[in-house]
């Protein structure tokens, strides 16, 4: 037993918070020289990224297209309508919390302490206008490679659906899948080196800037919980009852799925259980699968909660001030790189480095600092969970109608 706790990532990064902080306060000087172990994670994953990216958006738009009739664009509306949901829920509570805000003296210094070159021809905040606005989405799109990928996914995955010869698009999803295993494999093994660089970023803060650096990222995870429960009563519930279930009575049914998802921090793990339990409630077999699959990657609304909220509480700790329009810029841009956003361990982290390397205001990797505070996201990976489950319950009434009468109390 001892053993196996040892084994554990979560007491791998405490340790490396622990060490860090230590290091920060008994020697500065070379706590700061830490930085690099951050600053190289994040580059590793950078590296991956975009391949990564596109071969999970184009295996999701070409499968959204197969199923029932007019299922895949209730699909899109429903994923499109809560995506919106969980980005202005972030962004409100993020702005009327003000995580970052009310940091140690010297943390302004941050945003120099962290730069990344700027977009060329952007346009300042004091002429930030619609106009500007869509110049600088333009200039992401000419400068940086992300979004161009994305772009190409989305249209690769609509025009393999449309293909007539399915066993070469099935051909082709197959060969996407093995390269994305494969490149899972890698990320995972990436991962196990997350405490080193938490312990650099770590370090580097509280040896820079002082101690009293780390309340901040306490704060981060407070307003992290409020804005997700605050989604799950304001959202979830109010459709979970028109659905014809007490969001209440669900979270019952699904408890130990649930209690899987938080203690080993996998969503994936609890998938057959969800599915099998999902179809019992009454869910058709092909809309189960087709919903919690496809929402694995478009519909996480516990990641689009933290890319808001993250984007905005590193913004506060820079001494950054978002405009109204850069604010809607900054939904408008989320919308577009949470794409990308899977249910594996990290890929919430990978977006937010994409969504922080387009926007172009916010320190890049000042994300370094959200590595100390990965493992607390517990009630990020239960939305997502949730989210979706949720998600199969409110398409299944809206594709079967008042028939559709789920009843966990009948399995």
């Amino acid at each position: 037993m001892p053993f196996r706790l040892l084994t554990r990532p979560s007491l791998h990064m405490l340790l490396a918070i622990v060490f860090g902080t230590l290091l920060g306060v008994f020697s500065p000087g070379l706590a700061v020289e830490m930085k690099p172990l951050s600053d190289g994670f994040i580059l590793v994953i950078g590296w991956l990224m975009p391949l990564m990216m596109f071969l999970l958006v184009v295996s999701g738009v070409s499968g959204l297209q197969a199923g029932q009739r007019g299922l895949p664009s209730r699909l899109v509306a429903y994923f499109v309508l809560m995506k919106l949901l969980s980005l202005l829920m972030g962004c409100v509570i993020a702005v009327l919390m003000q995580p970052g805000a009310g940091h140690a003296p010297g943390m302004t210094v941050l945003a120099s302490a962290w730069t990344v070159p700027p977009l060329t021809g952007l346009p300042s905040s004091a002429d930030f206008s619609w106009r500007a606005s869509a110049s600088t989405l333009l200039l992401a799109l000419k400068q940086n490679p992300i979004l161009p990928v994305m772009i190409a996914a989305v249209l690769t995955g609509a025009l393999m659906a449309k293909t007539r010869s399915r066993r070469s698009v099935e051909a082709v999803r197959g060969t996407a899948e093995t390269i994305v295993k494969g490149l899972f494999s890698g990320m995972r093994l990436i991962l196990r080196f997350a405490p080193i660089a938490a312990f650099g970023a770590i370090a580097f803060a509280i040896g820079r800037f002082g101690l009293a650096s780390a309340l901040p990222l306490l704060k981060f995870v407070a307003v992290m919980y409020l804005a997700c429960g605050a989604f799950i009563v304001l959202v979830f519930m109010p459709i979970a009852r028109a659905s014809g279930l007490s969001l209440w009575s669900l979270l019952r049914y699904l408890k130990d799925e649930l209690l899987l998802v938080t203690f080993t921090g996998s969503s994936v793990a609890a998938l057959p259980g969800l599915i099998e339990k999902m179809q019992a409630l009454g869910c058709d077999r092909q809309l189960t699968r087709l919903v919690l699959t496809t929402g694995y990657t478009f519909n996480l609304s516990g990641s689009d909660i933290y890319l808001i909220v993250a984007v905005l509480f590193l913004a506060q700790l820079s001494g950054v001030h978002l405009t109204g329009t850069e604010l809607l810029t900054l939904l408008l841009i989320s919308l577009v790189t949470s794409l990308g956003s899977t249910s594996m361990a990290g890929s919430a982290f990978i977006t937010l480095i994409a969504t922080l390397h387009l926007l172009q205001v916010v320190p890049l990797e000042g994300a370094g600092l959200l590595l100390g505070v990965e493992r607390l996201m517990k009630c990020r990976v239960l939305t997502n969970v949730l989210g979706n489950c949720v998600a199969c319950l409110a398409i299944a009434r809206w594709q079967q109608g008042p028939a559709f009468q789920p009843d966990p109390d009948s399995r």
